[in-house]
């Protein structure tokens, strides 16, 4: 299976300055790929292909030694194929008649990634690999910079990308045929129901808690975010105080990944089976606001419900669980989530008056009494069991 090993780099100064600029490199050819395409498309009505922008690459090159010919050719079309790629999920979009959204050009803040498409081709990993104690990669133009290997790589490299974090710049290895991590067979099962006040309960009582990171950091962030409000547009204070802000996102979001990783690693090693809701989160935070000819009601409500529904990362954390199962060898199943919070687990009544509070369940027909997300939960697995029993019987 194909997998991604992400890194710390630990650049020197001259590094790190090579490194800003061939990111800025590969953003101006970008910039100057997506004009090159409207431009003709707008005067002649041509359509440019990256095949076509790929070609005139090597005179780009020849006519400018200082600045791109410093750069891997490799990566610089690695960079016209993002541009292409952009486009055709432009034309795709389009033809399905959602919003389009034509390819915009980057700003400085909206390119932090340059990619090299093969391991050896402008790049190498491990590039010293007689060093007794410390990893290397080298990068054409930069040099062989130190890399914080903190575990060890499986598989074989086939792409390596270099991407920038506020201050930090990361490596990222695109490697295939990473050998599966499988558990011991438990033969548990179990449902999952994602919430706001635990994170996850399973149908058998447990509940992971929420650590709610970011209104952990709401003081903090909000502290930054004034200081930022006052600063003049273009001042180096400004962008000393939008690097405060962006720090301050970027450890919220870390906690996050951390918490998602550690609670979908305790999952798939308790169980076999685990059956999750298949939610549509882009359309359970959408805003109640409305519009004008029809505002809509419990705006403040609704608001802090989407704050808290992201600040949980059920997306980040279902993300990182479907892959944690497949490389141990999980079953995952995703379910509809209609009606399991006010179905009662015993006799099957479904109503909205079963659901009495956030965590209190009782059933106006039976008088069955639960916590409500493990009634949830267990409702999910039964839901679960029964696709699975369907899929194996067709």
């Amino acid at each position: 299976m194909r997998r991604s090993f992400r890194f710390l780099l630990r650049p020197t100064a001259r590094q790190a300055a090579a490194l800003a600029a061939c990111l800025e490199d590969h953003r101006t050819l970008y910039n100057a790929a997506l004009e090159h395409r409207r431009t003709a498309y707008a005067r002649a009505g041509v359509s440019v292909r990256y095949g076509d922008q790929s070609a005139e690459l090597k005179h780009i090159r020849a006519d400018d030694p200082d600045g791109q010919a410093r750069w891997s050719f490799s990566s610089q079309q690695a960079t016209l194929r993002r541009l292409d790629k952009a486009f055709r999920a432009f034309f795709k979009r389009f033809g399905e008649g959602r919003a389009p959204g034509f390819p915009r050009f980057k700003g400085r803040g909206r390119f932090d990634t340059v990619e090299w498409p093969k391991d050896g081709d402008g790049c190498r990993w491990d590039s010293q690999p007689g060093h007794p104690t410390t990893t290397y990669v080298r990068l054409q133009g930069v040099g062989h910079v130190r890399v914080h290997r903190h575990r060890t790589v499986r598989g074989q490299v086939k792409t390596i990308s270099v991407k920038r974090e506020g201050c930090r710049w990361f490596v990222v290895l695109s490697c295939d045929d990473v050998p599966a991590e499988s558990f011991p067979v438990t033969g548990a099962v179990a449902g999952i129901d994602m919430g706001v006040a635990s994170l996850v309960t399973t149908s058998d009582g447990q509940h992971l808690s929420n650590p709610r990171h970011l209104a952990a950091s709401a003081d903090r962030l909000a502290d930054a975010q004034r200081v930022l409000a006052r600063k003049r547009r273009g001042s180096k204070r400004r962008r000393k105080a939008v690097a405060r802000v962006a720090a301050l996102h970027a450890k919220v979001r870390r906690q996050r990944l951390d918490g998602a990783h550690k609670a979908a690693l305790a999952l798939v090693r308790a169980y076999d089976v685990i059956v999750h809701e298949d939610l549509r989160i882009a359309n359970m935070t959408r805003s109640a606001s409305g519009r004008i000819e029809a505002p809509g009601r419990n705006v403040a409500a609704k608001s802090g419900l989407n704050r808290s529904i992201l600040d949980a990362g059920w997306g980040v954390f279902l993300t990182i669980l479907a892959h944690k199962a497949e490389s141990a060898g999980r079953t995952l199943i995703a379910v509809n989530p209609a009606g399991t919070s006010r179905t009662c687990a015993r006799c099957g009544h479904s109503a909205k008056d079963n659901r009495l509070t956030q965590a209190g369940f009782a059933c106006t027909a039976c008088g069955h009494a639960a916590h409500a997300d493990v009634n949830a939960a267990v409702n999910i697995l039964r839901a679960g069991l029964a696709l699975r029993q369907a899929a194996q019987a067709a």
